[in-house]
C-alpha cells in the first residue's frame, strides 16, 4: 500500500459498513452463492440479478444440485438473463468442482481461474468475498471508480491502462479487508460514482479524487470509440404438421449455445425474405418448404450486433426435415414449447402462437 491508501480505506469502509447495499448474496457463507451472484452479475444489472439468483438458488442450492441438473433445465431457469455462456460454464464448473474438488469451490485464485467462466475480476471477488484473501478486483465499477480517483488518462481497456487500473487496484487493497473493500468499490460506483453525472458532493472520497480536482471527473475512464454496431435482417420458419411446431436446438458452442429455436437465418444479399427463409431450411434441414403469412416482425439488440427477425408460418414441400447444423430438432406442440429453453426472440415467438393457440374466449395466465 502506499501512503494515501489507507486513508482510502478507512474512509471507503466507514462509508460502506453505513451504506451497504443488502442484497440476498452478501454476508452467505456459502461460497457457492458468491461465485453464482458474480457470474450472474457479469454485463448484467444488479436489479434484474435478484430474482434469478433467488429461484437458481431454490432450485440449485448447492454445487452438487447444479452438476448433477440436466442442462436444459439450466439454461430454461436462466432464460432472459441473457449471455448463456455463462450458465454453461457455470454447469460445466460444478460437474468440474464435484469430480475433482469434492464438492467444495477451490479457495485459492490461480485454481479458480482454471474453472470455466472464472476469469481474472471474478477469481479475485470470490477469493476476496468468500474465502477473506487479499486479491483485488477490477469490474466496470471498480475501474471507473479507479480511473476517477487516480486521474487515469489512459483508454481504460487498452492493455496498458487495464495495466495501470488493476496495478492501483492492488496497491489500494487493505490487508484482511479485501472483500469488503472490493464490494465498497462496487456500492460506490454503483451509486454515487455512476458513469454520467457522479454525486460527487456526497462521495466519501471527494476530497481525495484527483479526477475531481482537474474537474474532468465526467471524462474519465476514457472510453474508447465504439464501433458502428451492424444490422442484420433474420428469417424464421414456423413449420407446422398436424398439431406440431419444429424447433432445433443450437449447437453447444456459440452464441446462444444450446437454446432451443424455429429454423431460420441470416438473408444474404439479393435475396428477399421468402427466398432466404427456403435456403436457409435447404441447408439446415435438407428439407423444401412453402412460406406462407407472417407472423410477425421482432427486433433485438445483442452485444456487438442488432437483429430484426421476421418469422413465417410455413409448410413441408419435400423432404423430411434432418439436423444437418442444429444439435437435433424436435415436432412438439405448441403448449410443449414453454419447456425448452430459449432466446429472447424465440421466446417472443413462441408466446405469440400460444395467443394464437389459445381458444377464444380462454383467460390470460
Amino acid at each position: 500500500m502506499f501512503p494515501m491508501s489507507e486513508t482510502i480505506a478507512q474512509l471507503l469502509l466507514s462509508w460502506y459498513r453505513q451504506n451497504a447495499r443488502q442484497l440476498p448474496w452478501r454476508g452467505s457463507p456459502d461460497p457457492y452463492a458468491v461465485w453464482v451472484s458474480e457470474i450472474m452479475l457479469q454485463q448484467t444489472r444488479v436489479e434484474t440479478v435478484i430474482p434469478y439468483f433467488q429461484r437458481w438458488m431454490a432450485r440449485f442450492p448447492s454445487v452438487a444440485a447444479l452438476a448433477e441438473a440436466p442442462l436444459d433445465e439450466v439454461l430454461r431457469l436462466w432464460e432472459g438473463l441473457g449471455y448463456y455462456s455463462r450458465a454453461r460454464n457455470l454447469h460445466r464448473a460444478a460437474q468440474l468442482i464435484a469430480s475433482h474438488y469434492g464438492g467444495q469451490l477451490p479457495t485459492e485464485r490461480a485454481a479458480l481461474e482454471k474453472l470455466p467462466g472464472i476469469g481474472r475480476y471474478t477469481a479475485g471477488a470470490i477469493a476476496s468475498m468468500a474465502f477473506g484473501q487479499d486479491e483485488a478486483a477490477l469490474d466496470g465499477n471498480i475501474r471507473r471508480v479507479l480511473a476517477r480517483l487516480f486521474d487515469v488518462a489512459l483508454p481504460a481497456r487498452s492493455p496498458a491502462g487495464e495495466a495501470r487500473l488493476w496495478e492501483l487496484a492492488r496497491q489500494v487493497l487493505p490487508p484482511d479487508e479485501a472483500g469488503d473493500f472490493n464490494q465498497a468499490l462496487m456500492d460506490l460506483g454503483s451509486s454515487i460514482c455512476t458513469p454520467r453525472s457522479p454525486a460527487c458532493l456526497v462521495c466519501p472520497l471527494t476530497s481525495l479524487c484527483r479526477a475531481r480536482q482537474l474537474g474532468v471527473q465526467e471524462q474519465r475512464p476514457v472510453l474508447s470509440a465504439r464501433s458502428a454496431v451492424p444490422h442484420l435482417t433474420v428469417t424464421a420458419a414456423v413449420l407446422r404438421r398436424d398439431s406440431q411446431v419444429l424447433i432445433a436446438q443450437r449447437p453447444p458452442q456459440g452464441l446462444l449455445g444450446g437454446m432451443w429455436e424455429f429454423p431460420g437465418g441470416k438473408l444474404e444479399p439479393g435475396e428477399s425474405l421468402p427466398e432466404g427463409l427456403r435456403r436457409e431450411i435447404r441447408e439446415e434441414l435438407a428439407a423444401e418448404i412453402e412460406v406462407g403469412e407472417e407472423l410477425g416482425v421482432f427486433e433485438h439488440a445483442y452485444t456487438h450486433f442488432r437483429v430484426t427477425l421476421h418469422a413465417f408460418f410455413c409448410r413441408l414441400r419435400a423432404g423430411e426435415p434432418t439436423a444437418l447444423e442444429a444439435s437435433q430438432i424436435r415436432w412438439v406442440t405448441v403448449d410443449e414449447l414453454a419447456a425448452f429453453p430459449m432466446g429472447k426472440i424465440d421466446r417472443q415467438i413462441s408466446r405469440r402462437l400460444a395467443q394464437l393457440h389459445r381458444p377464444k374466449g380462454e383467460p390470460r395466465g
